[in-house]
């Protein structure tokens, strides 16, 4: 069962905070004399906003951005000088065939193999001995049977009219 709220009285709360006034201030002196002060502020770079502080801030990013812009090309630097001494494992072609799937040709020494990479795993879907020769063998990649097939300019070219 709640109890009925209790009537303040006004004058009684008026005696205790008087009450406890001349403790408080007795605290507030000891405290004063003990150096327990708020810090008091001695430099006039710390008060002076504007034009400084704009400055500073902008030199610490531009420095933050040259950094970034450091590190981006130390990485493809780097990436390039592994790339050079993987010992003669090369990617020379990509292909998506799905969205987990794709066909890669890498040329390993002088064979190039045809690997299928998936989320199963990575097959090997055909070796090529030489790097132009084709599946049929040598014959067949010295008297090609298909038309080359055209490039970009000559695809706008021929749809343009020209």
């Amino acid at each position: 069962m709640l109890k009925p709220l209790q009537r303040i009285n006004p004058l009684g709360a008026l005696r205790r905070a008087c009450a406890c006034a001349p403790v408080l201030a007795l605290h507030a002196r000891v405290a004063a004399a003990a150096g327990f002060a708020a810090p008091t502020l001695t430099t006039p770079a710390a008060t002076t906003g504007g034009a400084g502080g704009l400055l500073r801030v902008s030199i610490a990013l531009l420095v933050v951005l040259a950094a970034v812009l450091g590190t981006a090309w130390l990485a493809r630097r780097v990436r390039g000088l592994t790339a050079a001494g993987n010992g003669g494992l090369e990617i020379l072609s990509q292909l998506p065939l799905g969205a987990r799937e794709r066909a890669v040709l890498i040329r390993v020494g002088d064979r190039q193999l045809l690997l299928g990479v998936g989320s199963g795993g990575v097959r090997t879907l055909h070796v090529l001995d030489a790097p132009g020769a084709s599946a049929g063998g040598g014959a067949a990649a010295a008297t090609p049977s298909a038309p080359a097939r055209p490039n970009f300019r000559e695809l706008l070219l021929r749809s343009l009219g020209k």
